[in-house]
């Protein structure tokens, strides 16, 4: 790139970053694929000229959302063969993601596993709509459709998402406490600790990758999870630490075997107990979490409707 303090095209891009990975990382769940979005967005931003952009922002969403939509399409396939169970790819979140409550909620695990559940285009009108407040008019440039069919997606989308998503978003301090009442109880290694930290419901999903020691398929019960935590932990020879952290915008912890960092532990909290554990171990998603990552809440993304 150019330096952005004389080329007004950089410039406007890179004002915008911040604002185009959040939305490339609510439509695909994964950093290094919304990386990747960004600079196929640069590429075709720079051959674009300015005279014609009257909102570059709004361009430049557009832009970015139909490179994650084409991107969507292609890892939904790639998804489908992946060895045991697929979590979003964790982000160590600045302080101010927390503080958006809207934005916290809708990137957390829970959600991003729910917007999982959806279809490219119903994910992209419903990211666009629902957490960024774009006007239907120019959701329909973005994703190829008309806006009364952007307007039935929405619907549908919201209705998906309203059936599936979590009931009650737990603030941060209880989730905080929940988990520090979690990593004692590990620590302790007493299984009624455990129990008493865990909805007897609770549901455990661990992404390993295929490359590091994960459940295949959801644990389900307190009672299961805790045979399956503490037989998986006495396997491990080196030591093993927790540390809290925030990750997507919520309370999480991060797991360090031999003073490295091995995994990362978000969770679903409801009336001060864990309902659900989402484990990450997997080594490419843990790239993440070394540096806090700054995202855009979803203020106004409108535009004066320019040509793409």
């Amino acid at each position: 790139m150019t330096d952005h303090t004389t080329d007004p095209a950089t410039e406007a891009f890179v004002a915008h970053r911040n604002l185009l990975f959040t939305v490339a990382y609510e439509m695909l769940g994964s950093a290094a694929d919304a990386e990747d979005v960004l600079q196929e967005t640069w590429l075709r931003w720079a051959r674009v000229g300015l005279e014609r952009v009257d909102d570059p922002r709004a361009y430049l969403v557009r832009i970015t959302t139909r490179q994650s939509l084409n991107r969507l399409r292609a890892v939904k396939r790639r998804r489908e063969s992946y060895v045991g169970q697929w979590l979003p790819e964790p982000l160590l979140t600045t302080p101010d993601v927390a503080e958006d409550v809207e934005l916290a909620e809708s990137m957390s695990m829970a959600m991003m596993l729910v917007l999982e559940s959806l279809t490219p285009t119903e994910r992209a009108v419903f990211v666009l709509r629902e957490v960024f407040d774009v006007e239907y008019d120019e959701i329909a440039e973005a994703v190829g459709k008309s806006p009364d069919a952007v307007r039935q997606i929405a619907h549908r989308a919201r209705r998906h998402v309203g059936a599936r998503r979590p009931r009650r978003t737990a603030p941060a301090s209880e989730a905080r406490a929940a988990l520090e009442s979690f990593r004692r109880a590990i620590e302790s290694g007493n299984p009624q600790d455990l129990l008493d930290v865990l909805a007897p419901d609770v549901v455990l999903l661990s992404d390993g990758g295929g490359v590091k020691r994960a459940a295949l398929r959801p644990v389900v019960g307190a009672e299961k999870l805790v045979r399956f935590w503490l037989g998986g932990s006495a396997k491990v020879a080196e030591t093993i630490t927790w540390e809290p952290t925030v990750v997507n915008g919520s309370p999480a912890l991060a797991m360090h075997v031999g003073g490295e960092l091995d995994g990362v532990m978000a969770a679903r909290v409801v009336d001060a107990r864990i309902t659900g554990l989402y484990f990450v171990r997997n080594p490419e998603k843990l790239t993440h979490l070394t540096s806090g990552t700054p995202l855009t809440p979803a203020d106004a993304v409108r535009s004066n409707h320019p040509t793409c």
